[in-house]
């Protein structure tokens, strides 16, 4: 017999390409979640007080701005949605069930971490019948339960479908249509109803984000890092040699996501500029504000755009990740930033905020297992139609 054995440095590849990154992130992922899990319990075993950093200057903490990128995350179900069989863009069909699949996971995380933050879990079925109409957490809290109600309902066709029961996938699909335009308006609401909170304090947040038109700011965000987090789970998820959306429909969305950016950019510096000309000043200035303004906007905003208009890092792998991490980044210190930063007054102790240990872990823990969830489901479920490149 003539057979060898291969070298190692042959096989090496293969394991670097497919081995160690699915291992790394299986351990990875399980010391977040075990620690998340352990965490979790000791905020519920000791209180609010005793766990968080959180007081009556600052009773919303790192755990809403987790919230608000959770809900972004949603964004991609209500947008890919509606442009597909609302407006008829049948070129992005391959890209609808995983959008549905994460906006249904975002709000599963946004639950469990409202959940954790309320002084008194027990009593998180109260909106059910405890109806205040003129209190907009009525209107999101509402949103949440109807829409995830929506999401679970397009969703449901794959998995009887991976089970073979037939029966229910008609009746859900002659209501498909009605559905899905009352999921797109329950999520145009939910969105910019985040923003619409911040609304009743011009008087304590910073200039550098208050404004009479965040609703409208955080929904346009919403859109860009939706579609964003579509572009980094394909790309993360896609192997060699198998690409789970097509390079073109990729390229695409980038297209789509730089134009959002730009209308994002010039919506906000042209409110900026004639909202009495607080925020240019604050602007001009160099401070903690500024500085924290300034890293949102470049590294977020400005930097993925110019890089996301550019057709060889648009059609590169490597450019492509590097462009919507940004974006994702971005869109993450914009929600710390109107939650946490513009709410602090600099060199006051008594209204700055940090996030204590387990705060941050806890948070970890969420966010391990919504990546872990979303990995598990596109592989047990037809959620992707690979495309093949020989």
């Amino acid at each position: 017999m003539n057979a060898t054995l291969p070298k190692f440095s042959d096989i090496l590849p293969t394991i670097k390409n497919h081995m160690l990154p699915r291992t790394t992130w299986g351990y990875i992922a399980f010391v977040l979640l075990a620690v998340g899990f352990v965490t979790g319990f000791l905020r519920f075993f000791l209180g609010l007080g005793a766990t968080t950093n959180l007081n009556d200057n600052f009773p919303w903490g790192i755990w809403i701005a987790f919230d608000f990128f959770g809900i972004g995350l949603a964004a991609a179900g209500f947008t890919v949605v509606a442009t597909v069989h609302l407006f008829h863009a049948e070129k992005y069909e391959p890209i609808v069930k995983p959008a549905i699949l994460t906006a249904l996971i975002g709000y599963s995380l946004v639950v469990l971490v409202l959940i954790i933050d309320l002084g008194l879990p027990l009593h998180s079925y109260h909106p059910l019948y405890m109806w205040n109409h003129h209190s907009v957490m009525f209107e999101i809290t509402w949103c949440l339960i109807l829409y995830s109600t929506v999401l679970c309902l397009e969703l449901a066709p794959v998995v009887l479908e991976k089970f073979n029961i037939k029966a229910p996938i008609k009746w859900i699909r002659c209501i498909s249509l009605p559905l899905m335009i009352f999921g797109v308006i329950l999520s145009t609401l939910h969105q910019s109803s985040f923003g619409s909170l911040y609304l009743i304090v011009p008087n304590r947040m910073h200039a550098l984000w208050y404004s009479s038109i965040l609703p409208i700011l955080f929904f346009i965000s919403c859109i860009s890092m939706g579609l964003s987090m579509i572009i980094f789970e394909t790309l993360l998820i896609s192997r060699k040699g198998i690409e789970l959306i097509s390079d073109k429909l990729k390229s695409n969305l980038a297209i789509v996501v730089a134009i959002v950016l730009g209308i994002y950019m010039v919506v906000r510096f042209i409110d900026m500029s004639t909202s009495g000309g607080v925020a240019i000043e604050a602007m001009k200035c160099i401070s903690y504000h500024s500085l924290a303004f300034y890293t949102e906007i470049i590294l977020g905003f400005v930097l993925p755009f110019i890089l996301l208009l550019i057709p060889k890092v648009r059609n590169s792998r490597c450019g492509l990740h590097c462009s919507v991490i940004l974006v994702l980044l971005g869109f993450a210190a914009n929600r710390i930033n109107t939650v946490i930063t513009s709410l602090e007054v600099y060199g006051n102790k008594e209204w700055m905020y940090f996030p204590s240990l387990i705060e941050v872990l806890i948070c970890l823990g969420i966010a391990a297992l919504g990546a872990t969830a979303f990995v598990i489901i596109s592989r047990l479920l037809p959620i992707f139609e690979p495309d093949h490149h020989h």
